[in-house]
């Protein structure tokens, strides 16, 4: 699965997610998934098409199986799983949206996810996204802090990983290396190299502690976390072909 999230603070929404009360209320209009392979989140403009209840957990998990639907099903209207979101209500601070739409790794929409994650980070303070295969197919995250790009980095097999990392390692990527016996910094040009292969393996797990480390994962919703709104679907701007 995919996500974003930003820092929400503020009562008033951020032009990237924009609030509409003419379709649905409390809907709220996006900016910016993965493809069939996996979910994506970043953020645009749409109506929202569902409300969820308090219980978060669980608004959330019916939210994902409607997604996974939407990108494993083939529906005729949303064949890619990129047509719709889930924007969940402020949860500890922050706002999660959820979909194939945010993934950063994504070589199609990694440009605007980058730019969607920066300037929702200038006017918050922090912004984030992620890419998890839930079945060994990696991890990838983008953090960005005060309109700036802190931190890139996909693992998931693919040739292009390499050309998307920005920024230096993270606090968390450097323990884990020297907790292999690894350097905390390495050289892109040597990710082939044999002596990194236990690092490729466990990168691909690490998305959801890093979210949960810098923020908050989807992964880890309980009741007992401090809620305020209500969650919605919503539809993004991608154009489904």
């Amino acid at each position: 699965m995919s996500w974003a999230v930003a820092v929400s603070h503020v009562d008033q929404a951020p032009a990237e997610i924009e609030r509409s009360d003419q379709r649905a209320s409390g809907s709220i209009g996006l900016a910016g998934g993965r493809n069939a392979e996996g979910d994506g989140c970043p953020l645009g403009g749409s109506s929202g098409v569902g409300l969820f209840g308090a219980d978060e957990s669980q608004g959330h998990a019916e939210a994902e199986a409607v997604i996974d639907e939407d990108g494993h099903g083939e529906a005729e209207d949303n064949p890619d799983g990129m047509a719709r979101v889930y924007v969940s209500p402020e949860i500890e601070g922050w706002t999660l949206v959820i979909g194939p739409w945010c993934d950063p790794c994504n070589s199609d929409r990694s440009d605007e996810v980058l730019r969607l994650c920066v300037n929702l980070s200038s006017r918050y303070g922090a912004a984030q996204a992620y890419y998890f295969g839930t079945q060994n197919d990696g991890s990838g995250w983008l953090i960005a802090e005060h309109g700036a790009v802190v931190r890139r980095y996909c693992e998931t097999g693919e040739v292009d990983d390499g050309v998307l990392t920005l920024g230096k390692p993270l606090v968390q990527e450097q323990a884990e290396r020297e907790r292999l016996g690894l350097p905390p910094a390495w050289d892109q040009n040597a990710r082939n190299d044999d002596a990194e292969e236990e690092w490729k393996w466990r990168a691909f797990d690490m998305a959801p502690e890093i979210a949960s480390a810098l923020g908050i994962s989807p992964l880890t919703l309980t009741a007992a976390m401090r809620v305020r709104g209500v969650g919605v679907l919503a539809e993004t701007p991608v154009l489904v072909h």
